[in-house]
């Protein structure tokens, strides 16, 4: 189903992965893409459960828009494991204009679309999306 603003259809697969990660724990993230030929977002990568948030970070291109997931896994200053499910709007300055509009008008639509995001982060360059901020936010 194709949002009427955006026209983005969103790919099976990324509903479905999320959820392994959302339930199963399969995966430490999802990086996704908008395929413009095809007007629908796509799942781009995969990262297992061992990768770290270097890894993760290590995915998004310098100039190009993502969205990606991350589940964070963190211990609070009473000592409980907890985990919180980022959804990151990555639009780094460099990037198209049209490819930033395109994933600023999607972004809602397709955030609805994975039930069970907690935490949201808007970032366009690395420092905003540091380990310091994903802590910060977590908690």
């Amino acid at each position: 189903m194709a949002n009427s603003a955006s026209g983005m259809a969103v790919h099976d697969e990324c509903k479905l992965k999320f959820l392994e990660l959302k339930a199963k724990r399969n995966h430490r993230f999802i990086v996704f893409k908008i395929d413009e030929k095809i007007q629908q977002v796509t799942v781009e990568k995969v990262g297992s459960p061992e990768e770290t948030y270097d890894d993760f970070t290590a995915c998004m291109p310098p100039d190009e828009c993502r969205y990606a997931v991350f589940d964070f896994d963190f211990t609070t200053d009473e000592n409980c494991q907890k985990s919180k499910i980022f959804f990151i709007a990555w639009s780094p300055d460099t990037s198209r204009v049209r490819s930033k509009m395109l994933y600023a008008s999607s972004k809602d639509r397709f955030k609805r679309e994975l039930d069970g995001i907690q935490v949201e982060l808007q970032a366009t360059d690395p420092s905003e999306m540091s380990m310091d901020i994903i802590k910060a936010r977590a908690l």
